[in-house]
């Protein structure tokens, strides 16, 4: 009976745990307008009041929001629209037209895309035009039902702004500045960037037309916020089926957040960057490791997931190598303390090696130069090392100076996880260099 009843309440618990992932998965990984905003309320109040005076009032603006990758941009504009598309007067009435300077690579691309978001293709038809303005203010023109006020208010969100500012002759940020500085149809142009330079790419016509309105995120909470944002982030909502399970879940994230080591965990993540993705990152990591059998997160988990964000990917790398190329890094190793991170070439790293190969009398290691010279080149692929300059057909390739992209530490503590590493090879690596 009992053995029954453990069974029917491990399978409630993988349920609950299905609902848990997809909730908080779902919180990690997409930005979405219904979750909370961390220490940038005055400057959503500020954009919210601006969005609402081109909707509302028919009042053209424009506006620079700057900050680093990572500051919420994407999430501030994202509530501000939501709680803008709630007022029933708006949600029937304005247009949102999202452009990305990754994706509309020139102006031709973004006024198709303007036109198919804006659904005027049919419109447009097989219409020639003169010139980008004639074309953008015929588009804007068929939006108009009247005169300035009932007119269809639209707001352009212009993502990787920067990327806009190096399309020739900017004719398209022209525009756009030059509309919502006249009474022409209302618009709202708000450019998301994490250049603090932006206005310095501007040209000057178009710089003049811009309101140099922006808004500046910066993430300035303190660490107790960093803290508060933690259980935030993991709590589930009043609303989960399971109450008594979400009651013991959010009581076992009250107890995290308070346990030391976790304070530890987190402090170092807070150091090294406030960025909220890097938190979500960590978050997702621990999440994975939750199970049936292992229903609630723990420190350990934490940590663990802590140590594989902070992995270093080149030292990842020299896991994979062969005892040769391993024995390679070493020689440079030896040749950057013997003369002070100055370049070397492939014939003084085979000299290295074959003093070694020479002092343990190995036939292990006695590979052939061409050998050696393949394994050399294999690093070089690997980007462990990089030619000092651009390499021309007629230079021999064993003279060319070359740059070692690991430092000491690094060498060192891959060669500690090394699998199966020959003892002679990683005394070597420890040797000093006083048997030269």
């Amino acid at each position: 009976m009992s053995s029954r009843k453990s069974k029917s309440n491990s399978l409630i618990h993988a349920e609950c745990l299905s609902q848990v992932q997809r909730i908080l998965r779902e919180r990690f990984c997409h930005q979405s307008p219904h979750s909370n905003l961390f220490g940038v309320q005055v400057q959503y109040k500020h954009l919210s009041e601006l969005l609402k005076r081109t909707a509302l009032h028919g009042e053209s603006n424009s506006v620079l929001i700057i900050g680093p990758r990572g500051s919420g941009k994407t999430m501030l504009i994202n509530h501000a629209l939501k709680e803008l598309m709630e007022i029933e007067e708006v949600s029937e009435n304005v247009l949102q037209v999202h452009l990305n300077g990754l994706l509309q690579i020139n102006d031709k691309i973004a006024l198709k895309e303007i036109t198919r978001q804006l659904n005027l293709e049919n419109v447009v038809g097989d219409k020639v035009f003169g010139s980008f303005a004639e074309n953008l203010s015929f588009l804007l023109e068929a939006l108009k039902k009247g005169d300035r006020t009932s007119s269809c208010p639209v707001i352009f969100i212009l993502d990787e702004f920067d990327l806009f500012a190096h399309h020739k002759n900017q004719t398209l940020l022209y525009n756009l500045f030059d509309i919502s500085q006249s009474a022409q149809t209302p618009i709202a142009v708000i450019g998301l960037t994490c250049r603090l330079d932006i206005l310095e790419l501007l040209e000057k016509r178009v710089k003049s037309r811009f309101s140099h309105r922006q808004i500046h995120l910066m993430n300035s909470f303190g660490f107790p916020q960093y803290v508060k944002i933690f259980k935030e982030q993991l709590s589930l909502p009043a609303e989960f089926p399971d109450k008594l399970f979400a009651e013991k879940w959010n009581e076992n994230v009250q107890y995290l957040s308070e346990d030391r080591s976790v304070q530890e965990v987190l402090q170092k993540h807070f150091s090294i960057s406030k960025n909220l993705r890097s938190l979500h990152m960590l978050l997702m990591l621990t999440l994975n490791r939750v199970t049936a059998s292992h229903p609630f997160m723990t420190a350990i988990d934490l940590m663990e997931a802590s140590q594989l964000c902070s992995m270093d990917s080149k030292a990842n790398i020299v896991h994979g190598l062969s005892v040769l190329e391993i024995c390679l890094i070493i020689a440079m190793k030896h040749l950057n303390d013997i003369y002070e991170e100055e370049p070397f070439n492939f014939q003084m790293v085979y000299n290295e090696f074959q003093k070694f190969v020479q002092r343990k009398a190995h036939s292990v290691y006695n590979f052939e130069k061409p050998v050696v010279m393949k394994a050399f080149e294999h690093l070089q692929q690997l980007e462990l090392i990089k030619p000092m300059e651009r390499t021309s057909g007629n230079s021999q390739r064993e003279y060319q100076l070359m740059k070692l992209l690991l430092d000491n530490t690094q060498i060192m503590n891959a060669l500690q996880k090394y699998p199966n590493c020959p003892t002679d090879v990683r005394q070597w690596a420890t040797s000093s260099l006083s048997w030269l």
